[in-house]
């Protein structure tokens, strides 16, 4: 353990997991780095600009090509200015895009110049009735297509597998609106070293671990 961490919080639009990273970012004393806070407007205005529907980012590839790999890097960026200077940082954002890549966080901490840091990930899940439910209650403007598209969505991102090496992986079932994360204990949960094959994973309750640790040169 090198005493500097980011935890990273994963999940789809409507889990919970802005919940779960603010309680890790006061937990913790982080720096606390939402996704959607840091850019919003901005991408709604360069849809805008362009021609497009703010609310339209799913279907949109004008969006998913040239604007979401921005944010993205934008994100990672200021995380990593954060590490520099010694402080935790907790990340909030759905990473969907990236989440097959397993070297996506390894090439990320050398594009980016961050110092040693352990990477903790907690994949936040609830089940499609749960979500459907939250989405239309929140009653974004953004979620109007998943809505509108729902098995097409719920297919595409409801059961993505996070394949990230180099990190400790960590799975929570969210579907309470109290559901507790055991934060005092996760540094004695199960822990196992990445192979070839996907490491087997153990069931805790509503909370699943893994260490994913880079493979030696």
């Amino acid at each position: 353990m090198t005493g500097l961490t980011l935890r990273i919080v994963i999940g789809t639009a409507g889990s919970g997991k802005s919940t779960i990273a603010q309680r890790l970012a006061r937990e913790y004393g982080a720096a606390y780095l939402d996704k959607d806070a840091m850019s919003a407007r901005f991408v709604e205005a360069a849809l805008l600009a362009a021609g497009y529907d703010p609310g339209d980012r799913e279907s949109n590839a004008y969006y998913r090509e040239r604007i979401l790999p921005l944010e993205y890097d934008s994100l990672l960026d200021v995380a990593g200015a954060n590490l520099r200077i010694g402080r935790p940082v907790v990340i909030d954002a759905p990473f969907s895009p990236y989440l097959s890549d397993p070297t996506f966080i390894t090439a990320s901490a050398d594009r980016f110049h961050w110092p040693p840091v352990d990477v903790e990930v907690v994949h936040v899940r609830v089940s499609p009735a749960t979500l459907q439910h939250r989405l239309r209650e929140r009653g974004l403007e953004r979620d109007a297509y998943k809505l509108a598209h729902w098995d097409e969505y719920w297919a595409t991102h409801g059961g993505q597998a996070c394949a990230w090496t180099g990190v400790r992986l960590s799975e929570l079932s969210n579907d309470s609106e109290e559901a507790e994360f055991p934060l005092d204990r996760r540094s004695t949960q199960a822990q196992c070293e990445a192979q070839d094959e996907a490491p087997r994973r153990e069931p805790r309750g509503t909370l699943l671990a893994m260490d994913r640790e880079p493979k030696q040169q």
